[in-house]
């Protein structure tokens, strides 16, 4: 049988520069992913011989599907330039290894595969198409096979429906049924594939299905409901085209000589010189390659020292004396990585499963405490181990390494220890290093070492099929566990030197402190009242249904106030109320900026409105809060993550504890369940105007300096500046003028922004913009000498030194660019009051641990510090807060810190 092998080249360059290393040719070019997808076409090759074969490439341009729906892959985050930079040099390579290249304008590379395929099917012939994109999936029949290449999975018709619960046919209507984030396909919402798969197995099709809507019962039936209109080009839009025009019919396309001469001058201006010793006959003999199960990457670069870590030298620690001998190693080094691995993500109620160390590069152990499946081998106690490892964890002096030990931290407190002794932390070194970047240890070894790891789900599996760590059979326990502990030391090797200067004090002086007043913090939790929130989710589904009421008396009949459809219907077709604009599927929009529109002359619409305000405060606060409270402690346990935002800013999580809405008086009043225990008050410390501050810091304007200088309103100022009145003179309306203008230009909008905002003309926000500047010359002189900067550097900077990565300052797409000079203006300001709240963080806790006092920090809420004090420490504590808070830097301008206590959270604003 003849054999056909179609690659999805563009799915695989983008997977290779993302896994690669940031690699550059002799003259500066990037060169990642053109190694990365060589190697994988080289490989495959090998693996695959084939009597025909083609690498399938995207064209340039829209295709069809874009005329369909114009959102189509519109979330998609912009083409690096590094990338884009690499992608003729790859056709030209490619072409010369002796491959065929497809690209068809119009269509995806996807549809071209399917094509393809299909001819081969119908022709006999096998053919086997190697990509990492599930949609691909739908081709596999008896002749067609699907390869993961990066994972080493193999689908055929039993693997596609053991793997999604569909077979290949009834693909297309899973994925309607579930979307695809990637592809801005939206699907049906909150239908999941369990939900997916379920339906189609009950109704066989997604037209089916669709016949019989009415029998799908409960909230997930109302969402596919409302999701009618939206499937039909769902559907189409994940159909891959099986008979797209092409010049040539599968059996043409066979491989065609390399061009070994093209290949030598292209080696050579990339520096290849592993593939130029191959190409010319001077390569040394292949070594034979160990087996490795798991994630091998393709992208493998032959220049790196390896690109599977060596696990030769892990060890699993199984007796007393294996782990006597180990802790005199412990005890002797100067630094130690240390991982764990527990029952859980939940650093608040996980338990240990086991530790892992690593003293010396490629030597690591593991130790493990409580693994027990069927044969599993005998374990020392998990108490008797922790109580033997009890000093060397507690103790200061015996220095630790990890990637995200704040976590650990969490594990070791929930077994009685006190973790102490943490030196460094990977994860931080990264973001500290390159904060737009991601940290996750994955990533880490391949950026930075080349090497591939064994990634947490390889071990316990996804989805349904998932286990717990403590069902992991020891072997791999122990591969798995020690190589992150082995991994993290090689990182800390390479990441650490490269931390200097402000860099380096940005590291040491703020996120190394404020990971510890984290970790306590989070400990701490926060007190709850959920009887309260529970009268208030009462109270809230009783205005939401009087609100429904009052909607059906103004149409006439009761609907679905959360059906986009019915609500078209009656809006625009009952009604006769103007439609303003249509959705991406040529549906009238109904969406929260047409709504607020339609509300200035219309009740109904502000009606709807008010119903998805309340709706939204009841399923996500009022019902949800109380199911996270921890039930030990009776508290919220949030956690921060340091790690995520690119300015500095901390991220709450799980619940999210940043983003309690108080816009509204029930939004306002959500803030009252957060109590404060008997004989405490809750104490909101709150920065004044901390960005406006920093920006005349920054800018050094003498008319701002001036302005804070004197404790004048700020807002007020400026409106006497710019609209030249006296400061007793100006009008409310003035004064919020002003105030948008402020706030704006910090985010560096633009005069057609400003003039949304103001809801007035284009000229007249200019003409605003420019008495701004012209009474504040400083801050156009700031900004116009940040953007440079940033274009000349690529990045900005904090009053501190953090740096903040701007990718696309120089980029080729223009609206990308602009976003990328807004940032570089808001970014230092914004990233300045991130480190500002930080160290006023370490500040506040030093001194409480100092004072030995007990009052507690139990939330962190962008520019506010709150905490839980005792009543007869508030006098105290409200002084020395405000002190330390005022005091934390020395700038310019004055810093001024709101307080304010009360028996809740409310209550203190």
């Amino acid at each position: 049988m003849k054999t056909l092998l179609l690659v999805d080249g563009s799915s695989y360059l983008y997977r290779a520069f993302h896994a690669m290393p940031d690699l550059r040719s002799p003259q500066g070019e990037p060169t990642g992913a053109i190694q990365g997808v060589l190697n994988m076409l080289r490989r495959l090759r090998a693996d695959y011989p084939a009597d025909y074969s083609a690498c399938v490439f995207d064209a340039k341009g829209k295709t069809f599907r874009d005329d369909w729906y114009p959102e189509y892959k519109a979330h998609r985050p912009p083409m690096p330039d590094d990338l884009r930079a690499q992608i003729e040099p790859l056709h030209e390579l490619v072409a010369a290894a002796g491959w065929n290249i497809l690209m068809v304008d119009g269509v995806e590379a996807d549809d071209v595969i399917g094509t393809l395929a299909r001819q081969a099917s119908r022709n006999g012939a096998r053919c086997i198409i190697s990509t990492g994109d599930k949609d691909l999936t739908q081709l596999v029949d008896e002749r067609v096979l699907w390869v993961n290449t990066m994972s080493e999975e193999k689908l055929d018709i039993a693997g596609v429906t053991a793997k999604f619960g569909v077979p290949p046919e009834r693909i297309v209507d899973y994925l309607a049924l579930v979307g695809d984030t990637v592809d801005n396909v939206p699907g049906v919402n909150k239908c999941g594939p369990k939900t997916a798969v379920k339906w189609l197995a009950e109704y066989g099709t997604l037209d089916n299905l669709i016949a019989h809507v009415a029998e799908v019962k409960g909230a997930v039936g109302d969402n596919l409901r409302s999701a009618l209109e939206w499937l039909p080009l769902g559907k189409q839009l994940v159909t891959v085209k099986c008979d797209v025009p092409l010049d040539k019919h599968f059996d043409e396309l066979v491989a065609p000589a390399p061009d070994t001469e093209k290949l030598k001058a292209m080696y050579e201006r990339f520096g290849f010189r592993s593939l130029m010793r191959e190409l010319t006959g001077d390569a040394p003999a292949k070594k034979e390659r160990a087996s490795v199960t798991v994630d091998q990457r393709q992208f493998e670069q032959a220049e790196l020292p390896s690109t599977v870590n060596d696990t030769s030298n892990y060890t699993a620690i199984l007796t007393e004396a294996q782990l006597d001998a180990w802790l005199e190693k412990l005890m002797a080094a100067p630094l130690v990585s240390l991982d764990t691995e527990t029952t859980g993500l939940d650093g608040m109620t996980a338990q240990l499963v086991g530790i892992s160390f690593s003293i010396e590069v490629h030597q690591a152990a593991y130790l493990p405490l409580a693994h027990h499946y069927p044969g599993a081998p005998d374990q020392l106690g998990r108490e008797h181990a922790l109580k033997k490892l009890k000093h060397w964890l507690e103790s200061d002096k015996h220095k630790k390494l990890g990637q995200n030990l704040k976590y650990d931290q969490h594990i070791f407190a929930n077994h009685g220890i006190a973790f102490a002794g943490i030196a460094e932390d990977t994860l931080l070194q990264s973001y500290v290093l390159e904060s737009h970047k991601p940290h996750e240890m994955g990533n880490l070894a391949l950026r930075h070492l080349g090497l591939s790891t064994v990634s947490y789900t390889d071990v316990v599996g996804k989805g349904a099929k998932q286990i717990g760590f403590e069902q992991v059979d020891l072997e791999t326990a122990t591969k798995y566990a020690a190589e992150d502990a082995d991994i993290t030391l090689q990182l800390h090797q390479t990441l650490s030197p490269q931390l200097q200067g402000r860099l380096a004090e940005v590291y040491r002086d703020i996120e190394m402190p404020v990971r510890e007043v984290l970790f306590k913090m989070e400990r701490n939790g926060v007190l709850i009242d959920s009887t309260m929130l529970g009268r208030q989710s009462h109270e809230l589904g009783e205005k939401i249904m009087a609100i429904e009421k009052q909607a059906y008396e103004l149409a006439g009949q009761p609907f679905n106030l959360a059906s986009p459809k019915q609500l078209q219907e009656i809006l625009f077709d009952k009604l006769g109320i103007p439609s303003k604009k249509k959705t991406a599927t040529g549906s009238r929009s109904t969406d929260e900026e047409v709504l607020q529109e339609l509300a200035l002359d219309y009740p109904l619409p502000k009606i709807i409105l008010e119903h998805r305000g309340m709706a939204k405060l009841k399923s996500t606060y009022t019902d949800k809060l109380p199911l996270s409270v921890n039930r030990a402690t009776g508290r919220v346990h949030t956690s921060y993550s340091q790690a995520v935002a690119v300015t500095g800013r901390l991220a709450s999580n799980d619940p999210n504890l940043q983003n309690i809405p108080i816009r509204t008086p029930e939004g306002r009043r959500i803030r009252e369940a957060f109590i404060a225990p008997q004989g405490s008050r809750i104490l909101s410390a709150d920065y004044s105007q901390i960005e406006l501050r920093i920006m005349a810091h920054l800018s050094g304007d003498e008319g701002l300096l001036k302005a804070f200088a004197a404790g004048e309103d700020i807002h007020r100022a400026t409106a006497a500046e710019v609209f030249n009145v006296a400061l007793d003179a100006v009008s409310s309306e003035q004064r919020r003028y002003a105030k948008v203008i402020n706030f704006g230009l910090i985010y560096g909008m633009s005069a057609f922004g400003l003039a949304s905002q103001l809801n007035i003309e284009n000229s007249a926000a200019k003409q605003y913009i420019d008495l701004y500047f012209a009474r504040y010359p400083g801050v156009k002189h700031y900004m116009d000498g940040t953007r440079e900067q940033a274009k000349a550097q690529g990045f900005v900077e904090t009053w501190f030194g953090r740096r903040l990565w701007l990718p696309e300052i120089n980029g080729a797409n223009g609206m990308r660019r602009q976003a990328a000079e807004r940032a570089a203006i808001n970014a230092p300001m914004q990233g300045t009051a991130a480190d500002l709240i930080k160290l006023a963080m370490i500040a506040v806790q030093d001194w409480l641990e100092k004072e030995k006092l007990q009052t507690k920090l139990i939330m962190q809420v962008h520019d506010e510090l709150v905490l839980e004090v005792p009543q007869g420490e508030l006098a105290l504590v409200k002084e020395k807060v405000r002190e330390l808070m005022c005091n934390v830097a020395e700038l310019k301008v004055p810093l001024e810190v709101g307080l304010g206590e009360g028996g809740n959270w409310d209550e203190a604003h």
